[in-house]
């Protein structure tokens, strides 16, 4: 291969050292976005080409140098930017289709169902979270927790603190009910794409993931007001079409995982393509209505235009800043200090500290650094034994509900966030991080009871 592929351990050096210290700093800017008013984009974004650069200088400048090609700076930085154009185009098509729902009032109009059979926002908080948990491990994390958290929105309206409660019950679900399916999450489909764990075998975390969710949620429920939410001040009428823009979505969802599953195409592609469904029906729906004045014009780009570019920008920064340390060794660093036969902590305790550390770095990027390492699971080095499908599984449940110790510590949170700018913030899902962390310990717990060799 050529020598592109080549990569130092350069987190001795000055420059890898600065870069390490301007991405904690801006990690503490993302942390205190509530205090300072500042978009958690900003911080991110400009760390990521500081980062970068740095990497450029410490490459540069090591011994080795001269063996790298002419274009291996292009070439690293052009492969994370895969990875998050892969996810934003992912995000935006989910984030387009909410909006259209909501255009169509059939956020409203659930709203107005809810109030209507009386029921109270504790059993809001219940029905959200546990549709969460079961929409996942079809329909991803990150889309279900963006559905599921429009309906906590509009519901809680005039609420704040039930809609901040409500949204961090919905992460926690998405995220554990995620965990159990290949395609879930992407940590899930990166485990499964690289054999590590057997289809059939996802199934030996439902419980464990049930009981990640179920136990924060019954903590959280005491603190959920017991009063009903507020009658819609509008008139909650469905807008012609919305049926039809619904099962758009669902066709969207199910034509991503058949483009993955039946044609190993990335995900991303089968949204996009669900996207075009969406972009016909909006111009038939406009002829229609210049040819016969039925019905009113479909602006499918208004829905486009809706997106959360705050949080599209802020992935765009906390992708690029965690491949720059990768890319300087920060990451192999971690994984050997963890998993290193001689000196390591073992693959357990390894695993449980990798859901924490996917809480701070996102999992996606750690996962990767686990599957690229391929530790030993099982002390004798055989795959597929007991003890070794039993750490694959660990790691794999770890890092699928370790994010949920933080809000920007997954996809769906920081999704979350961004659709329910400040009301779900990433301090008051601090508030409640105790009951989380409870969750988190109690599903390794059970998952060893269970499935422990």
């Amino acid at each position: 291969m050529t020598a592109n592929l080549l990569s130092f351990d350069l987190t001795s050096t000055g420059p890898a050292q600065i870069a390490l210290v301007l991405f904690c700093v801006a990690y503490l800017l993302v942390v205190l976005e509530e205090r300072l008013h500042v978009r958690k984009s900003i911080p991110v974004v400009l760390a990521a080409g500081a980062c970068w650069t740095l990497v450029a200088i410490a490459y540069h400048a090591h011994p080795e140098s001269h063996r790298l090609d002419a274009s291996h700076m292009e070439d690293r930085v052009m492969h994370h930017v895969a990875d998050y154009g892969a996810l934003f185009l992912f995000l935006m098509v989910a984030m387009t289709y909410i909006s259209a729902i909501s255009q169509h009032n059939v956020f409203l109009k659930l709203n107005s169902i809810l109030v209507s059979r009386g029921f109270s926002l504790r059993a809001v908080f219940w029905l959200t979270g546990a549709l969460a948990f079961f929409i996942s491990p079809v329909a991803d994390n990150m889309t279900t927790a963006l559905l599921m958290g429009a309906v906590a929105i509009s519901v809680g309206r005039g609420h704040a603190w039930f809609i901040s409660l409500a949204c961090t019950n919905i992460v926690i679900a998405a995220n554990a009910g995620g965990a159990f399916s290949p395609f879930g999450d992407i940590t899930t489909l990166m485990v499964w794409q690289e054999g590590k764990v057997h289809t059939g075998k996802f199934l030996a975390l439902f419980v464990p993931s049930l009981v990640n969710w179920l136990v924060p949620a019954a903590c959280m429920h005491f603190l959920v007001p017991k009063s009903s939410p507020e009658g819609v001040q509008q008139d909650a009428q469905l807008k012609q079409g919305w049926l039809v823009v619904i099962l758009l979505f669902l066709a969207t969802i199910v034509t991503s995982i058949v483009f993955h599953m039946a044609f190993h195409i990335p995900p991303f592609l089968g949204m996009m393509t669900g996207l075009g469904y969406y972009f016909v029906y909006g111009c038939l729906v406009t002829r229609r209505h210049h040819k016969s004045g039925k019905g009113e014009p479909l602006d499918v780009f208004k829905n486009v235009a809706d997106v959360e570019w705050d949080t599209m920008l802020f992935f765009f920064g906390v992708v690029m800043c965690v491949g720059a340390m990768q890319e300087l060794g920060y990451l192999t660093l971690v994984g050997n200090w963890l998993f290193a036969a001689d000196g390591g902590i073992g693959p357990f305790w390894a695993n449980v500290g990798i859901g924490v550390l996917s809480a701070i770095v996102d999992n996606v990027p750690v996962m990767f650094a686990v599957l690229g390492m391929n530790p030993p699971m099982d002390p004798t080095g055989a795959l597929h034994t007991p003890v070794a499908d039993y750490n694959w599984l660990l790691v794999t449940l770890t890092a699928g509900v370790g994010g949920s110790l933080l809000s920007v510590g997954s996809a769906a949170g920081v999704a979350l966030m961004g659709s329910a700018r400040g009301n779900y913030t990433f301090g008051g899902h601090l508030k409640v991080m105790p009951f989380i962390a409870l969750g988190y310990a109690a599903s390794i717990w059970v998952h060893t009871l269970l499935n422990g060799a």
